[in-house]
């Protein structure tokens, strides 16, 4: 097996990297102050082609597969998490929906505007009483002439203040349980009796905004109706599954850049008289953090080819994010340990990516449901 990228891949990758450690970081402070992203490198961001990962290019966007959309999260993973969090949920489970399951008046009507960034993306399934539990979902959609009719409420919606766009998965046959949900393509923005909560205060993720989206009686044509009709529950969960190798590759990414920061601040600080990258201790906490980057890589690599080959990746997607995630909650506390107390402080990037980093093993399912995931999967088999 060949594990090297292709060259444009390497390419592509080295651009975006040099654009987050460069272009986004330098912003970090300012993102954290305000919890918003700059505007101007918000365009930057589009002219770079991330607003359009994974849209066919027939539709202006880049139309790279998983092996090269992961490849791109990694990059982003080493910047800002909030401004990656943003762009992913934009080009993931914010936009893959519409591309597979959408039809050509849906895809010509949205996906060139997304492409650019002038709308932004999102998916809203999770709700006061189903998180974990999806199935319990309780918005429900009522078909009324050519309309659907939304009532409930969603919570935690990524993007959901500024989303011109909104994947909405909703109960339309409540005997059905989970077999009777759709999905709906939703304009938050001007549909009336559609309304956006407040910005959540989140611990970390600052500038990757999200909020409740509240539907009271609000009218969707039955023309933005996404996919089979009562199959949206279905669909929802291959949507969060290939979503889940984006998290764990971007989780790479920040593991490398708590590696290399660590490396070099193991190398520059001095006690005892020595540099303390020559007390064993220190040594084996870098090289930890050296096999969670290698074995993540390894795994996320292996699912986004298994996604371009058309496998069910439902396991491995799990084993992949749940590795990636969890190996990076500990990297992010070694890489504290070794920078000591200025790892502590507000203006180190290492305290940043520990408050950033926690927010992966819950969304986008658990860790714990990716063991649930797994083991069904297993017994299955």
């Amino acid at each position: 097996m060949n594990f090297d990228l292709p060259g444009d891949l390497r390419d592509m990758q080295a651009i975006i990297r040099d654009f987050v450690l460069t272009r986004v970081e330098a912003r970090a402070h300012e993102i954290e102050d305000t919890n918003r992203l700059p505007p101007e490198l918000l365009r930057e961001a589009a002219e770079l082609g991330l607003f359009g990962l994974s849209i066919p290019e027939e539709y202006g966007g880049v139309g790279l597969g998983a092996l090269g959309r992961c490849a791109v999260y990694e990059a982003l993973g080493q910047g800002h998490m909030g401004f990656g969090g943003m762009i992913s949920a934009h080009a993931s489970i914010g936009t893959s929906g519409l591309v597979k399951l959408g039809n050509e008046e849906q895809k010509r009507r949205f996906l060139p505007r997304m492409a650019t960034g002038e709308c932004v993306a999102g998916f809203a399934i999770t709700e006061p009483s189903s998180g974990s539990d999806a199935a319990n979902i309780r918005t429900r959609a009522e078909k009324r002439g050519d309309e659907y009719v939304l009532n409930g409420t969603k919570h935690y919606i990524s993007n959901a203040p500024i989303a011109g766009l909104l994947t909405v998965i909703a109960v339309t046959d409540a005997s059905k349980g989970a077999r009777g949900m759709s999905a709906f393509l939703v304009e938050p923005q001007s549909t009336p009796g559609v309304s956006i909560g407040k910005i959540d205060e989140k611990m970390g993720q600052k500038g990757s905004l999200s909020a409740e989206v509240i539907f009271e009686d609000a009218a969707i044509p039955a023309a933005n109706l996404l996919g089979p009709l009562d199959l949206g529950y279905r669909e929802a969960l291959g949507i969060l599954t290939n979503g889940r190798v984006g998290i764990a590759a971007r989780s790479t990414g920040a593991m490398q850049r708590l590696l290399d920061l660590s490396v070099a601040h193991a190398q520059a600080r001095e006690q005892f008289g020595r540099p303390i990258a020559e007390f064993q201790a220190v040594q084996f906490m870098l090289a930890e953090m050296e096999i969670a980057v290698q074995t993540s890589r390894v795994l996320w690599q292996k699912v986004a080819w298994m996604v371009d080959e058309g496998q069910d990746v439902r396991r491995m997607a799990s084993v992949a994010k749940y590795h990636a995630t969890e190996a990076l909650s500990q990297v992010a506390d070694k890489a504290v340990q070794v920078a000591g107390g200025m790892g502590y402080m507000k203006d180190s990037p290492v305290e940043r990516f520990y408050r950033d980093q926690r927010l992966l093993r819950i969304y986008e399912g658990t860790s714990e449901i990716q063991k649930v995931i797994i083991a069904a999967d297993l017994l299955r088999a």
